[in-house]
């Protein structure tokens, strides 16, 4: 379960900008979490809940998570395609000639502090 591991990392990151921004208390953070991140979004919740309650900043914070959907490139045809409905294989051309744009990405999109 890296989940733990993840919202570890994004304490330390709001810890930190707290101390740069002279902010005492987080009510709430905004999270884009990529559609193939790997993070199950239930485990990250529990995991955030449970954290939270020992850090002083964030014991108050909501969680809030948006999705962002993977986009897959095709170097043949130059095509953008959904990563999770057609996967590796362009559904256009079939060549296997791809990469993933976007959608595994985990990022600290919005914060609201005092």
């Amino acid at each position: 379960m890296h989940e733990l591991s993840i919202v570890t990392h994004v304490a330390k990151t709001l810890d930190e900008l707290a101390k740069e921004n002279n902010l005492t208390k987080i009510g709430s953070v905004t999270l884009e979490i990529g559609e193939v991140s790997g993070i199950i979004t239930d485990y990250f919740v529990d995991c955030w809940n449970y954290f939270k309650r020992n850090n002083p900043l964030l014991v108050d914070a909501e969680l809030k998570l948006e999705e962002i959907q993977a986009i897959t490139f095709c170097e043949d045809c130059k095509q953008e395609y959904e990563t999770v409905k057609y996967g590796r294989i362009c559904p256009y051309c079939k060549s296997e000639h791809t990469y993933l744009l976007i959608g595994n990405e985990c990022m600290i999109k919005e914060i609201e502090a005092e």
